[in-house]
């Protein structure tokens, strides 16, 4: 059962999560941030990840924080739902069209997280969330799960697109990584025989 709990609690946060890697994208998602609910409604949607998430955070003072913690506590359930990291596929990649827009992401469940952001926003905002801080959770993310995470936007012109293709190829990279290797089902995918 890869299934993972994780509560995170701050001076700032409060953030639980529960998730099932081998779920059917099931959701239920409250961080009080109106756009980054919808960023993980898709998240969940698209890896087939069943997905709780559960915040309370210092919104009066701004978005960061919540963002941020969100990121930190989905990794962190991530990697414990992960365990040994034995049978997974371990690579993934998306190529995601939205519109106008076009998005690749490619990463390695290598436990070395390392995030290339390759995306630029043409507004500071979209609604009341900044558009800096979806970079923060993707390297909250990629940190906490240990992930080796590229994300490329190639091109587009709404900020929003833009945004939605990063979290959905990021849900479609994650699908194809976690899945169970029908060959080795078993082994850990490393030379090394740990990740």
């Amino acid at each position: 059962m890869r299934q993972a709990t994780v509560e995170r609690k701050t001076k700032e946060t409060t953030v639980e999560v529960k998730l099932d890697l081998d779920g059917s994208g099931q959701y239920k998602v409250a961080t009080g941030i109106g756009f980054l609910d919808h960023m993980l409604e898709q998240l969940s949607r698209h890896s087939l990840i069943d997905l709780a998430v559960e915040a309370k955070g210092d919104l009066h003072i701004d978005f960061h924080h919540t963002t941020e913690d969100t990121g930190i506590v989905i990794g962190q359930a991530v990697a414990k739902a992960l365990g040994e990291r034995a049978g997974i596929a371990r690579y993934g990649a998306a190529l995601i069209p939205m519109d106008e827009t076009c998005t690749r992401v490619a990463l390695d469940i290598s436990n070395r997280p390392y995030l290339v952001w390759r995306v630029q926003f043409s507004k500071p905002k979209l609604g009341d969330m900044d558009t800096e801080l979806f970079k923060e959770w993707f390297q909250a993310f990629a940190q906490a799960a240990g992930v080796t995470l590229h994300v490329e936007n190639l091109y587009g012109e709404n900020n929003h697109h833009i945004v939605e293709s990063c979290f959905k190829g990021l849900a479609r990279a994650l699908r194809q990584a976690i899945a169970i290797d029908p060959r080795q089902p078993a082994a850990v995918p490393s030379t090394k025989g740990v990740l």
